[in-house]
């Protein structure tokens, strides 16, 4: 087509006027009017300036349509990715929680107030227990230290973002080198002269600045983002356990502290009866047989003294761990029970719910999403690499002239890189990559199910854990009026006091598996708003169903 355009013009096809007469209204324009023809050698020449004009602007055309083409190729690349399309893992779950054979299973509805949005403050209703889990939010180490990790790979993120942006570096600097006159025309090896150079340069440069063409760095940017959010859900599960865990441990120390009273109490009676015993056995009334029965119960309360001791010791270390500092005096738990301590019950919800309201099922799936961009980020290693570098400024011999008019100085250059040798390589890390997603999405699936077995146990607790409480509210009724029976026989003269030593004991012992199956129900309680993802939010949040009733 070029050249056709060219043969055209210099062939002076365009010039109309000088190959065929003007038509006017009166006939044909006269010839004579116009001016003198020209030569054949002086329209060959015109021909060939008005060739040269068009042939420059072909030129300046295709050009510019060669670099809109370059331009549009590049924003085209630029939007693409080799991530592949994200499907989340199908969990198989019940439509209803497990019921507990020979229980009334409650019906599995939808929570009109979700565990997860019921705030840890409305959760517990005694002040003391609100100070002391407000006190461990803000002084607990590992809770810091999980804050930390999400502000670290949120730097992280923005570092690799920052990589689709080029990196302008301000250098300066000055060389002065000798080196061989190879054009002096001199033997070399009878002292050839040499040649004394002293460079100056100040400039911006951008280096090795690379084209995300097939987005191997925003694949690299999807897999950091999804690990920043994997980061803030690890964060909100780390206050859920530590709510979850300060709240019991606060439960057992006041728990460790009831029992270790009781205990005392069996102690001293324990010994009691011994010491009666033993004068019965001294007198001729006791055998054998019933000093080492009494000898045996008294040294099993001893144990079981230090025991409830050593427990009590204990809890209050892992409070004190806990909370990350002494708890102060106003702030320790009470000697009794309060079974009002925290909420009576927690909505369950429905099992599907934990997908989108668990953190730790969150994180998992955050982390399967991190791996499936850490693939498309595998997949662009085996395209070219196009990296461009570049700088512009001055550059003199001479220090004096270096920021002078005519020192500007510039350079660019471009670069490919495609592999040809490594693909195995490439290969393999790709097989790797993928590897990785299909044990993330194992991992998930074994997140989901761990969570509706962890709902499924506290929901279980709860449904068998009020029957026995009332069995045993009953047992230490009866002991109760056995011990009160013996306690008025023994001040008419009818029982001994070895009997009443004895009722005293049983009576404790009913206490002390009363106590243990109370703060079960309550810790209980504690897992299942544990289990349901309740304990981020610091007060309700209300839904806009609940808030419009």
């Amino acid at each position: 087509m070029k050249k056709f355009f060219q043969n055209w013009m210099s062939l002076g096809l365009t010039d109309r006027c000088e190959r065929w007469p003007f038509q006017t209204s009166g006939g044909k324009f006269p010839l004579s009017q116009l001016a003198a023809p020209k030569s054949r050698s002086e329209r060959d020449e015109g021909g060939r300036e008005r060739a040269g004009v068009r042939e420059s602007r072909w030129d300046e055309n295709a050009v510019r349509f060669a670099g809109l083409l370059v331009i549009l190729s590049v924003l085209v690349l630029a939007g693409c990715t080799m991530i592949p399309k994200y499907q989340r893992p199908t969990a198989d779950l019940s439509r209803s929680w497990p019921a507990v054979p020979g229980y009334s299973n409650a019906p599995t509805v939808a929570a009109r107030v979700p565990a997860a949005d019921i705030g840890w403050r409305d959760f517990f209703r005694d002040a003391r227990l609100r100070q002391v889990v407000e006190m461990a939010l803000t002084n607990n180490p590992d809770l810091e230290a999980a804050v930390m990790n999400v502000a670290q790979t949120q730097a992280l993120y923005h570092v690799q973002a920052l990589a689709l942006v080029p990196t302008v570096d301000l250098n300066a600097n000055g060389s002065r080198q000798q080196v061989l006159n190879v054009f002096s025309g001199q033997n070399t090896n009878s002292g050839a002269s040499s040649l004394t150079y002293t460079e100056y340069q100040a400039n911006l440069g951008v280096a090795s600045y690379e084209l995300d063409l097939f987005g191997r760095v925003r694949s690299l940017k999807r897999q950091a983002l999804e690990s920043y959010f994997a980061s803030r859900e690890a964060q909100r599960s780390a206050q859920i356990a530590l709510v979850a865990q300060v709240a019991t441990a606060w439960l057992t120390m006041e728990e460790a502290q009831e029992q270790y009273a009781i205990s005392r109490e069996m102690l001293n009676a324990a010994r009691q009866t011994f010491n009666l015993t033993q004068r019965s056995f001294e007198a001729g009334v006791a055998s054998q047989f019933d000093l080492n029965n009494a000898s045996t119960q008294l040294q099993s309360a001893t144990a079981a003294e230090a025991g409830y001791a050593q427990t009590s010791a204990e809890a209050a270390d892992n409070l004190t761990y806990l909370v990350g500092k002494p708890l102060p005096a106003e702030l320790q738990p009470p000697r009794r029970l309060d079974p009002n301590v925290c909420l009576s019950d927690v909505p369950a919800g429905l099992p599907s719910d934990l997908i989108e309201r668990r953190p730790d099922i969150l994180e998992a799936e955050h982390q399967l999403k991190a791996a499936n961009a850490n693939i498309g980020a595998a997949r662009a290693v085996f395209f070219p690499t196009i990296t461009l570098t570049g700088s512009a400024g001055f550059a003199s011999t001479s220090l004096e002239q270096l920021f002078v008019p005519g020192s500007e100085a510039w350079a660019f250059s471009p670069q490919l890189v495609w592999p040809i040798f490594a693909s195995g390589t490439a290969y393999q890390a790709l097989k790797s990559v993928e590897a990785a997603k299909k044990a993330q999405a194992a991992n998930y699936q074994s997140t989901v199910e761990n969570a509706f077995r962890e709902v499924a146990d506290a929901l279980a607790v709860r449904a068998t854990v009020q029957s026995q409480l009332g069995d045993d509210e009953a047992l230490v009724k009866a002991d109760q009026q056995s011990y009160d029976l013996t306690q008025a026989g023994f001040k008419t003269g009818v029982n001994s006091a070895l009997d009443l030593n004895v009722t005293l004991q049983t009576l404790d012992s009913a206490r002390l598996n009363l106590i243990q199956i109370q703060y079960s129900r309550l810790v209980s309680l504690i897992n299942l708003y544990q289990a349901l993802g309740g304990g981020w939010n610091e007060n309700t949040v209300q839904s806009q169903e609940s808030a419009k009733e």
